[in-house]
């Protein structure tokens, strides 16, 4: 490794989109505790990187009608520069992370974050996060869910997208 490489701290930004409802509400609606409904960010380079129905998008670390996150998880130090991750990034949303290829439960922000986090840092974030949607699916009430589930798309107000909107 190059001493002399810029290092950036890239952290994983927390949400919580049931605002604690699901704590309380999942032990009587899917017959399991879930402590959260999960959605996560990237914050490297002083920006938040998400995904989304409308594609990839950025804002302020904290900038988006969710407001302040509910955990900050540390991943670590990535030596890619601003310039490569841009690079990156907008190839994900003109392909894999497009604004249309957005699944609440196969193919969301977490997916997202968890393949930046990688790309970055070579770590995954947490497993409770990424497992999350097999937690509901497995579930009676989960499969009944489904296909209303399955027709939302999240964004979370407030970001900037970037190259995504335009779906080729």
């Amino acid at each position: 490794m190059d001493k002399n490489a810029t290092r950036y701290s890239v952290q994983l930004y927390i949400y919580d989109l049931s605002r604690g409802m699901a704590r309380s509400l999942s032990p009587i609606m899917l017959g399991k505790q879930l402590d959260g409904i999960w959605h996560t960010a990237i914050v490297v380079y002083g920006d938040e990187f998400f995904f989304g129905g409308v594609g990839i998008s950025s804002c302020s670390p904290g900038g988006t009608m969710l407001g302040p996150p509910d955990t900050v998880v540390e991943l670590g130090e990535t030596e890619v520069s601003e310039e490569i991750f841009m690079d990156y990034l907008s190839s994900l949303g003109e392909s894999t992370y497009r604004g249309d290829r957005y699944r609440l439960f196969e193919h969301n922000c977490n997916t997202f974050t968890n393949e930046v986090a990688q790309f970055l840092t070579g770590r995954p974030i947490p497993s409770y996060i990424t497992d999350l949607p097999s937690e509901v699916l497995s579930t009676p009430f989960g499969q009944i869910l489904r296909p209303i589930l399955d027709s939302i798309h999240i964004a979370p107000p407030g970001g900037n997208v970037i190259n995504g909107a335009r779906n080729n």
